[in-house]
């Protein structure tokens, strides 16, 4: 169980919501890879501060669908690759060879939601990330246990489905050891609740204490 203060859910964008819950929206991100067989390093990008929703968090490159692309599960892996070139100016990436990895749906007590489904993918040879400088301000490679040990100290701001996928991340040893497990493995969503308790409000992952089937 993770406590957060009800001033991170404002400054994140993630405002409480006492009413009916709202349907998310389709989204995709990728967890853009590097090491292959000798370590492993992420590349997280940082949101533009004055953004509304996440403001100054560094996060997985990734957007909404549009409306517009294909069916199936085309729409995410397009979604995907397209926000990695315009946040990250990554180019190169498949959308065929991304290898799915999980997917976090915003809990039903926040207003601002989105079904998000995460992939797995190789950086391409050569690859130097750079950001928008509008939606993104900020583009680094990390390994996942730096992230989180900045993370812990207060000097890097991530945002809870970050903050669980870099823990999960951590556990392996190199890129090609990440994606081998990957391959052809069952996503199953994980959609945490948030419980209020007088001003502080409790992130519950399913399987949790306090957690509502």
């Amino acid at each position: 169980m993770e406590e957060i203060g009800r001033d991170d859910l404002d400054r994140s964008g993630e405002q409480y919501n006492p009413g009916p819950a709202t349907t998310p929206r389709q989204a995709a991100s990728v967890i853009l890879l590097r090491g292959a067989g000798d370590g492993l390093e992420v590349l997280l990008v940082k949101r533009n501060p004055a953004a509304r929703f996440m403001g100054g968090a560094w996060v997985f490159p990734g957007g909404a669908v549009d409306a517009d692309e294909e069916g199936g599960d085309a729409p995410h892996r397009a979604a995907a690759v397209r926000e990695l070139g315009e946040e990250a100016a990554v180019h190169g990436v498949d959308p065929l060879a991304l290898v799915p990895f999980s997917r976090w749906i915003t809990p039903a007590q926040v207003k601002i939601r989105f079904d998000t489904h995460f992939f797995l993918a190789a950086a391409p040879d050569g690859v130097e990330p750079r950001p928008d400088g509008g939606e993104t301000v900020g583009a680094e490679w990390w390994e996942p246990s730096a992230a989180l040990a900045a993370f812990a100290r207060g000097s890097l701001e991530l945002v809870f489905p970050t903050v669980k996928t870099l823990e999960q991340l951590s556990g392996f040893e190199s890129a090609d050891a990440l994606l081998a497990w990957a391959d052809g493995r069952e996503v199953v969503a994980i959609e945490p609740q948030v419980v209020r308790q007088g001003e502080v409000a409790r992130v519950v992952l399913p399987g949790e204490p306090g957690y509502r089937d």
